[in-house]
């Protein structure tokens, strides 16, 4: 057999073989069952001209530089520091219901090259793998997943780019000659580029259009490759930083999940990556749908931690509608400040004489459950723990510190189970549901078994402890990808929390990620990071979009205020159910100054809509909002959710101010709604319900 086949509701993929090398020769929406492969790849073919080889080399699952491939090669080793320029053939293939196996060797080299992939029938993705299995072991300097082809009927690539209270950020490069190569060297998936992409066709947004859209499932550090080559075919390849691998006889790159929307756009892939994402790479302890509401203490107390003041902020927060109480930095050693005591995860006798179980018990009783902060992978030198051991930390004595402190070498077995006991003892003396996993260092230089020896740390913990939820949080969005994610249960998107700049986030992030993993805090009224004070109604509603919490100073807030965030939390809790479990799908709106995004149910037969109003809109008047991803034929009727945030300024008429509105989703789809006049810093919130 010489051509083979993988489908879902989203896509097919298509292989065949190119001088035994297999190859994808198709990858986009579904094809017909009974497509004739063998003519698919003839159509594929191209012919020659001048200035040419005498045959094409071939654009392979791995392309190799022995066959004159001109663009980036999909492998470069070494043995012994002696380069090795394999040719792979004799391709053997193992099918399954959904699955792929495609094997190619060197015998000459000693190498395999094994080539997976699964289909998700249910959550329409496509996951993929490449292993690299050697007699002996070889330098890897460079080892793609398995590499596809770019669309040729594109103009753009979208990748993500962020920095630390700016995560998030979209950024359009035109395909052109050449290479769009994005690297995040720090030794995690960074703030700077995680590692997601949409390659989207021309004219596609985000509800309409083809989208392939692609996620790299590793923690420590990946490479991209978006390559058009001079004769106009275009590859793309994701792999681990160069340089952070080393001699290896036996590894796996990926796994990578590929998504394509067929007339769906970005919100296609976004809900199939949402749902795959919910359903398969997080691993829950306890029901999702029923995500507590938080509350963090750092942005009122920071570390200065006092019994008597936690007890009455606990109060507060309960009174609030917290549901969990998570105690941040400052708990352990002789933590005053961010110089000292990381590795003495002890209790601080000082700050608390009798340990945690007072503030436990108490917060227990007011019906909240607890979390703790710890950030296991680092160390300070003024600690008690590396004063034993400083041979424990990773990089040179004189690398650049970062905010006092260093990593400690996670591919030492003696530190995975020096962390593993102290963890394991802190949770199992104490009553913690909940771990805000914290990684505020980068790296010194890339290194995998950095990040293979976190995975196992993380593994071992959730197998001893599963009724546990651990977040990732690095200072902020640091280390978000489904590699994380298959061993934690929530992000922190950003350490922000400013509304304006969380909306933002909040709906690029949404591209990639569910509302049930994405943390968003209600923070204090000046935000403690931009400065900016925000109306308590829109800081309440922003974070209500997502896994919803409170980082303040509950004693600053006014009456009104409180009464406003109860009414709000009160919301969340009776909608979440269905939220967390549903699929978010961002607008395109007329008007730059709006934000907007659907949350969907399962089944279809509900739906909120938030809008949010950062700036003051170029034109007078609100311009419509089309909805998406609803039955035409269908008929919804729409009620405004929170009509006490008009502005005094507006009046006149308004269909929804005056009571729920009915339409059909063609009609909601095609003409769009009107939202009532706003200020900026509004949200929106319409739900609506199928009849």
């Amino acid at each position: 057999m010489s051509h083979w086949r993988l489908d879902t509701h989203h896509q097919t993929l298509v292989f065949g073989l190119a001088d035994g090398m297999p190859a994808a020769l198709y990858w986009g929406p579904p094809l017909p069952a009974d497509e004739d492969l063998a003519a698919l790849e003839a159509a594929g073919q191209s012919m020659l001209t001048g200035g040419m080889l005498d045959a094409l080399p071939p654009l392979t699952l791995c392309p190799e530089a022995r066959r004159s491939f001109p663009g980036q090669p999909g492998l470069s080793l070494s043995r012994q520091g002696v380069p090795l320029h394999p040719k792979f053939g004799g391709c053997t293939a193992e099918a399954g219901a959904g699955t792929l196996s495609l094997t190619v060797t060197d015998g000459d080299a000693g190498l395999a090259l094994t080539f997976s992939f699964e289909a998700d029938a249910d959550t329409g993705l496509i996951t993929a793998a490449t292993r690299l299995q050697a007699s002996e072991p070889v330098e890897i300097h460079w080892l793609a997943a398995p590499v596809l082809p770019g669309p040729q009927q594109a103009d753009e690539i979208v990748d993500i780019a962020g920095r630390w209270i700016g995560e998030f950020q979209l950024v359009r490069t035109p395909w052109a000659p050449g290479i769009r190569l994005r690297e995040a060297t720090t030794g995690r998936s960074g703030h700077e580029h995680p590692p997601f992409a949409l390659f989207p066709d021309t004219g596609a947004g985000r509800t309409s259009g083809t989208v392939r859209a692609m996620a790299f499932g590793w923690s420590g550090g990946h490479r991209m490759i978006a390559e058009e080559l001079p004769e106009g075919r275009r590859q793309i390849q994701w792999g681990h930083a160069a340089g952070s691998v080393g001699a290896q006889s036996d590894w796996t790159v990926g796994p990578l999940q590929l998504a394509v929307s067929a007339e769906a756009g970005m919100g296609g892939t976004a809900a199939a990556f949402q749902r795959h994402l919910y359903d398969r790479v997080v691993h829950w302890p306890c029901t999702p749908g029923a995500r507590p509401v938080h509350y963090n203490c750092w942005e009122a107390v920071y570390f200065d931690h006092d019994l008597p003041v936690l007890t009455d902020i606990a109060e507060r927060a309960a009174a609030l509608g917290a549901e969990r109480f998570v105690l941040d930095d400052g708990w352990f050693g002789r933590r005053d400040d961010d110089t000292s005591s990381l590795g003495d995860w002890q209790v601080d006798a000082r700050k608390y004489p009798d340990g945690l179980k007072p503030l436990i018990e108490h917060v227990k009783s007011l019906g909240m459950s607890f979390g703790l902060w710890v950030e296991p992978e680092m160390v300070n030198r003024d600690s008690d723990l590396y004063r034993a051991h400083p041979d424990w930390a990773l990089g040179a004595e004189d690398q650049i510190e970062g905010r006092g402190q260093r990593l400690l070498d996670m591919a030492n077995p003696a530190v995975r189970d020096h962390l593993f006991a102290t963890l394991d003892a802190l949770l199992t003396a104490h009553d913690i549901d909940y771990l805000k996993w914290d990684h505020n260092r980068v790296l010194p230089a890339p290194d995998a078994a950095q990040t293979t020896g976190i995975y196992d740390l993380l593994d071992r913990l959730r197998a001893a402890h599963p009724q546990v939820e651990i977040e990732s949080c690095a200072s902020g969005g640091g280390r978000i990808d489904t590699g994380i994610l298959s061993r934690t249960h929530r992000v922190w998107l950003s350490d922000s929390n400013d509304a304006l700049e969380r909306l933002r986030m909040q709906h690029d992030a949404a591209l990639f990620l569910p509302a049930a993993i994405t943390g968003a805090h209600v923070g204090p009224r000046e935000c403690h990071n931009s400065g900016r004070i925000l109306p308590m109604s829109f800081r309440a509603w922003v974070a209500a979009q997502r896994h919803m919490g409170l980082e303040m100073d509950p004693r600053e807030i006014t009456p009104d205020e409180a009464e406003t965030l109860k009414r709000v939390i009160s919301w969340y809790k009776s909608t979440r159910a269905w939220r967390m479990a549903g699929e978010i799908r961002t607008l395109d709106s007329a008007d730059p100054a709006v934000t907007a995004e659907m949350q969907i149910a399962r089944d279809g037969d509900r739906f909120v809509l938030f809008a949010g109003q950062s700036r003051a809109s170029d034109q007078t008047l609100p311009r419509p909002l089309r909805l998406t991803a609803l039955q035409p034929d269908a008929r919804y009727r729409l009620s405004l959710t929170n009509p006490e945030d008009l502005p005094r300024q507006a009046h006149g008429p308004s269909a929804l101010l005056d009571g729920p509105l009915t339409l059909s989703g063609a009609a909601l789809m095609q003409s769009g709604i009107r939202l009532p006049w706003s200020w900026p810093a509004t949200m929106w919130v319409v739900e609506g319900e199928r009849l």
